[in-house]
């Protein structure tokens, strides 16, 4: 007996978000469901970041600690937070500090305003080099954070932590050292970090 076959029928494509016509706005980045984690606004764009590598994550880990270590009264410590410093950019610093009076005592809290943040801290990946090392510094001391840290793997594997401040004539940030195996800083506050303890972890 001869018969008909009927052709599998196609599975649907991903649905990727179609864009405004002028671009996205924090309101849409706080607020659009099913977003990936950690996503970015940067210049009216959502971007998505790859899975986190073990020297990243453990990079963070040891930056927080030595940070939170020391940190004063009327500062804050945060992870992978949005930080917003306009309509169009909401960046994600690996690792903020903010006064106290701008983080607000609330378990679903999301987002801070860059006006409160004293330093941001990029732990530069292979998929977000240009963003971490160009336009995410250029946006913070833009938005007038007056620290900023970039932080790199070393050829030995460790972390080595670029310290920048901004220049005020300028609204650039300058290079103030670059610092292996230790972090030991006066500012913003009194800071001492062993970076090698990201062997131990």
């Amino acid at each position: 007996m001869g018969g008909t076959m009927t052709a599998a029928k196609p599975q649907p494509s991903a649905s990727w978000p179609v864009p405004p016509p002028d671009g996205y706005t924090v309101d849409d980045l706080l607020t659009l469901p099913d977003l990936p984690p950690h996503t970015e606004l940067i210049d009216g764009s959502l971007v998505f970041v790859s899975p986190q590598r073990s020297f990243h994550s453990l990079t963070i880990d040891v930056l927080m600690d030595g940070l939170r270590r020391t940190v004063p009264g009327d500062l804050r410590v945060r992870r992978e937070m949005t930080v917003v410093i306009d309509k169009r950019q909401g960046p994600e610093p690996d690792v903020c500090v903010l006064r106290a009076e701008g983080v607000p005592h609330a378990e679903n809290e999301s987002h801070y305003r860059a006006r409160y943040a004293v330093l941001a801290i990029e732990v530069v990946s292979a998929d977000s080099e240009r963003r971490d090392r160009e336009r995410k510094p250029q946006l913070y001391a833009q938005a007038g954070i007056r620290h900023f840290w970039r932080v790199e793997r070393g050829e030995d594997g460790l972390p080595v932590v670029h310290v920048y401040e901004l220049d005020q004539a300028t609204g650039a940030y300058g290079l103030t050292g670059i610092h292996h195996n230790q972090v030991k800083l006066s500012v913003p506050y009194d800071i001492d970090i062993d970076l090698t303890a990201v062997e131990r972890l």
